[in-house]
């Protein structure tokens, strides 16, 4: 690779070995390391046509970045690239995790105070849920279950606040659903009759 380069675009052998290298080193390894944090979220999900896919481009960006790593094995700046490239491609890899917010998460509301008009709330706005009554420390409470999309979980968040601001809440993630609407926030005004059925 080292003289490709050397011939093609006229670079020093210096130049090649402690900037060029590393650096294709680095950003192979940020792709590979991205791709593996997405490849997870899909295997997390149930998507595994996409888990596959991704995959295979992760390995084989890897076996590029550790293929010249062994070709100059006493370039301790590639050594450097290799580990920062991992270190960075975990925090992008996240990064675009949480932008794409793929799949499902069970929400459990639990509150002291009245649910009719959160359970309304939910019903308008096409949710599935279940409420059930229960005993804390404090005494009685009421717990709601719903499946909310991930993408949505912060304004769903916010909503549970402006209902019943003293309530606490776990979100736990789901890898599948008996229905793919079940999750979904369907304004009343969109809802075709075939939902309402379904519901």
């Amino acid at each position: 690779m080292e003289a490709f380069i050397s011939d093609t675009f006229g670079i020093s052998n210096e130049a090649i070995n402690y900037v060029i290298l590393p650096l294709l080193i680095f950003l192979a390894r940020v792709s590979d390391v991205t791709l593996a944090t997405m490849r997870v979220m899909f295997i997390m999900s149930g998507t595994r046509r996409w888990a596959a896919f991704l995959g295979f481009f992760e390995s084989f960006i890897w076996l590029i970045a550790i293929g010249q790593i062994i070709q100059n094995i006493d370039n301790v700046y590639s050594y450097i690239a290799y580990a920062s490239g991992y270190a960075t491609g975990t925090w992008v890899g996240m990064f675009v995790e949480s932008k794409i917010a793929m799949g499902r998460v069970i929400v459990r509301i639990i509150t002291k105070t009245d649910t009719d008009f959160f359970r309304q709330w939910l019903k308008e706005h096409g949710y599935r849920f279940a409420s059930v009554s229960a005993y804390d420390h404090e005494g009685n409470a009421n717990i709601i279950f719903t499946v909310v999309q991930r993408r949505r979980l912060k304004s769903f968040v916010h909503t549970i606040h402006r209902f019943h601001p003293e309530a606490y809440y776990t979100i736990e993630g789901v890898k599948s659903v008996s229905d793919e609407n079940i999750a979904l926030e369907i304004p009343a005004e969109r809802r075709s009759f075939s939902t309402l059925v379904r519901r």
